[in-house]
């Protein structure tokens, strides 16, 4: 049953990713018709993530009294209205109110998905399970790399929106009619009881923070990587569809990840391979001709192990208290994930250098190492702690 589950929330969850692409495969559009540069175009993009970093918290803590299905369809219903709003906007102002909206409901929506794979498999396969979840993210956007690139040119660029929207609603119909909660589910506590302990505020800041870079190095990608490429003379269409191949490429590697955490562990040695990858693959596409390569490597090795990061956030938290724990996750989550493509379009604007965004990504996804690292460390002191205090007293006679 767990895995119908999972296959149901992963064709939903593809909608949150398709949205998102839509304003970075129409930026150059944007900055023509509404005289944007691309800090502008980073702002916009950045907008989808404001929400969260105001409503994380409020949302983990409606879901003492929602259910996680009511949250997550309500979600998808606001990421198709954000797209609706955006497609008829006549002005950035406007584009930007759309993407505010969509903001919200992807603040919603992610959040609870990702307890509800929490809460199916919770001791069973987690590492897999948030593996084949997250890669519904870069699916999505691998999607929208090339299927809003041609509605665009096809069309124009409100369409892409508009498809998005689509595909939400058709997700949101599909949640509310086939989701079903596990039976054996500990009900959270109403009345407040339940406390996040100091070591769940440790993990979980950990794990936040690990996320958040990792995604906010792999955003940076997506959305100034083709400008890398088509200052070597591709076309904007056949850039973005070189850097789509690491999306597609992960969706593969991602789950392969999972099942190698889950199996063997060593989930530190396989961060740092993996982070080692990502950063040599974005040096790699700053190299004549070597896009193709790049981002094969990007999407094999730097992309694969997105669902042991985020396997960490189902690991740090009591199911009592996860769905508040999981707001403050994504409180730092979109923290982070907002600065970032503002702060990449401006470093573009000030260098003039296609490649200098792709700094920072590397320096966000170097930072992926020490924060698992932390997690570990925090996580194994306290199973230290626990198994000194379960030791019988044999020093008193």
């Amino acid at each position: 049953m767990r895995w119908r589950i999972l296959a149901l929330l992963f064709l939903a969850r593809i909608g949150l990713g398709l949205q998102f692409q839509t304003l970075a495969s129409v930026g150059d559009s944007l900055t023509s018709d509404f005289g944007l540069d691309y800090a502008g175009v980073g702002l916009l993009i950045g907008l989808f993530m404001l929400p969260g970093l105001f409503l994380a918290l409020p949302a983990g803590y409606l879901g003492r009294f929602a259910t996680d299905r009511q949250m997550v369809v309500t979600g998808l219903g606001a990421l198709a209205l954000g797209g609706l709003v955006s497609s008829i906007a006549a002005d950035s102002a406007m584009i930007g109110v759309g993407r505010l909206i969509a903001g919200a409901g992807f603040l919603s929506a992610t959040l609870y998905f990702t307890k509800m794979v929490a809460d199916w498999f919770e001791g069973r396969e987690i590492a897999t399970a948030m593996s084949i979840l997250v890669m519904s993210w870069p699916f999505g956007i691998a999607m929208g790399q090339v299927g809003h690139a041609w509605l665009q040119q096809t069309y124009g660029w409100q369409v892409p929106f508009q498809a998005a929207s689509a595909y939400c609603l058709i997700a949101a119909l599909g949640v509310h009619v086939l989701y079903q909660a596990p039976h054996d589910l500990p009900a959270a506590d109403t009345a407040g009881a339940a406390r996040m302990t100091p070591l769940e505020w440790q993990l979980i800041i950990c794990a936040a923070g690990a996320w958040a870079v990792f995604n906010a190095g792999y955003v940076t990608y997506l959305s100034f990587g083709p400008k890398v490429l088509e200052g070597f003379g591709q076309s904007a269409l056949a850039a973005a569809g070189i850097i789509s191949i690491g999306s597609w490429v992960m969706i593969v590697s991602g789950a392969v990840c999972g099942q190698i955490a889950d199996r063997f562990g060593r989930r530190d040695v396989i961060l740092t391979v993996c982070m080692g990858g990502a950063i040599a693959a974005l040096m790699l596409l700053g190299v004549p001709r070597a896009g193709f390569a790049a981002s094969l490597v990007f999407g094999l090795v730097g992309m694969a192990p997105a669902g042991v990061i985020m396997a960490m956030a189902g690991q740090a938290l009591r199911p009592q208290v996860r769905a508040f724990g999981m707001g403050i996750f994504f409180t730092i989550y979109f923290a982070i994930m907002m600065a970032a493509p503002p702060v990449a379009g401006a470093i573009l604007d000030l260098t003039g250098q296609e490649q200098g965004p792709m700094l920072l990504a590397m320096a966000l996804f170097a930072l992926v190492v020490p924060l698992s690292q932390s997690f570990r460390y925090f996580a194994s002191r306290s199973a230290a702690a626990c198994r000194e205090t379960s030791k019988p007293d044999v020093g008193t006679a």
